[in-house]
């Protein structure tokens, strides 16, 4: 399977135009729009057996209805507007008289994507490996595996009708597979885990192939001082509630000690219409009522309906707390003091820092990326939500005429020119 995924790869990446690519992806959009009763029963199908059996969190993740399902095809028509991020020059230099370099943006490969209950997410990742040229193999979550085998299915129909090889998206369908996989560092070019924190982590401890991801999505909000009151309630209710088991939710609240006394009973109230349990610090104790939280907390991704709640006494400490607890995901702070949003910005170390805005903006397809493969946590690029952009490398290409670099070597050696020349 990763053999006949990497020569479909080289195929694609030889053969295929930007045209070519995108009339694939819209077969695929028809194939599942087509087909979106027989996508919809197999889900309810996995939902059935899973339900009861799995985390509240997981299983909402799982669900693919009709809206979910109809999102998921229209970011694939979103896809297809985006420039194709292959072959674009990057860099075009002349070197010497007659000795021309220049950096071209190039596929990666094939990806192997493992990947949590979240059917959409296959739709998403392979739309975007087609769009870069990439091969695909993908193992969802056992809980999914009805969903996904029919929408893979649709996948290959909808590229037998046009000029990319089937063979490109394979389907790994059992646990066991996931150790061979993680041994293909001959096919396979990059691995991308996304699930839970020592899954992601076990991925990483066991393969050669470089691993694309985050272990942890701990993200915090913090109330300045100078922080509007009902932005701050809206924002803080969003960022929790709107989906509390995304990555990108938040799970720790932090309030300046200057506005709690006034925001808490407010915000409290919010988030408990939402039936959010909170916990907090001993200062959040004592002016309303929630479960005293425990150190562990401040550490926890609850990918729930909990938040920890902590009383700060300074922005400085805001961003230390966050800085010793986050997992640089994603981070915001409410403000109307610009200086302390700069300040914010620069000190937090995250992938994301937003300003008076929710932390579920932190997505591939809210940046306009055309969905993601998943989010990265590391400094190296890529980093943040991992669209197009991320699954391209690039390729130096030298032309010369007869050029030796013995030429340009000793007394009379020749100097370079280096002269920037346009990218057109």
């Amino acid at each position: 399977m990763a053999d006949r995924a990497k020569q479909s790869a080289l195929y694609i990446a030889g053969h295929s135009s930007t045209e070519c690519r995108n009339h694939a992806l819209s077969k695929i959009a028809q194939e599942l729009r087509n087909n979106s009763e027989e996508i919809v029963s197999a889900n309810l199908l996995d939902c059935q057996e899973s339900k009861g059996k799995i985390p509240n969190a997981l299983y909402e993740r799982l669900k693919l209805g009709d809206s979910k399902l109809k999102d998921a095809i229209n970011g694939i028509y979103d896809l297809i507007e985006l420039d194709d991020p292959v072959g674009r020059i990057e860099l075009h230099r002349e070197l010497d008289n007659g000795l021309i370099l220049k950096r071209i943006s190039t596929p990666l490969g094939v990806l192997g994507v493992i990947f949590e209950a979240r059917p959409e997410a296959l739709i998403q990742i392979t739309s975007l490996a087609i769009k870069s040229s990439n091969g695909v193999i993908l193992k969802a979550g056992k809980e999914a595996t009805n969903t996904c085998q029919t929408l893979v299915k649709l996948i290959k129909q909808a590229l037998e009708q046009s000029e990319i090889p089937s063979d490109l998206v394979q389907i790994l369908t059992t646990r066991e597979e996931i150790g061979s996989l993680l041994s293909l560092d001959k096919y396979l070019d990059l691995i991308i885990p996304r699930g839970s924190n020592s899954f992601v982590r076990y991925v990483q401890d066991n393969t050669h192939i470089p691993v694309l991801g985050h272990a942890d999505g701990i993200c915090h909000l913090y109330i300045d001082k100078e922080a509007d009151p009902k932005r701050s309630i809206d924002i803080a209710v969003d960022a929790k509630t709107q989906y509390p088991s995304g990555c990108n939710a938040i799970e720790t609240l932090l309030i300046h000690q200057e506005i709690a006394p006034y925001l808490l009973a407010r915000m409290g109230d919010a988030l408990r219409q939402k039936q959010v349990e909170l916990r907090g610090d001993e200062r959040v104790c004592q002016i309303i009522e929630a479960i005293p939280a425990t150190k562990e907390d401040w550490s926890t991704e609850y990918s729930d309906l909990i938040i920890s709640i902590k009383i700060v006494d300074s922005l400085q400490e805001a961003i230390e707390h966050i800085n010793a607890y986050g997992s640089r995901h994603t981070e915001a702070i409410v403000s109307q003091n610009q200086e302390s949003i700069d300040l914010f910005f620069s000190q937090v170390d995250a992938a994301g820092v937003f300003a008076n805005c929710s932390t579920r903006f932190a997505d591939g397809f809210r940046y306009g990326f055309g969905a993601e493969v998943g989010i990265s946590t590391q400094k190296m690029p890529p980093r943040g939500p991992v669209g197009l952009d991320g699954l391209v490398t690039y390729k130096y290409q030298l032309v010369g005429n007869g050029h030796i670099v013995a030429d340009y070597i000793g007394q009379h050696a020749k100097a370079f020119t280096h002269k920037n020349l346009p990218f057109s």
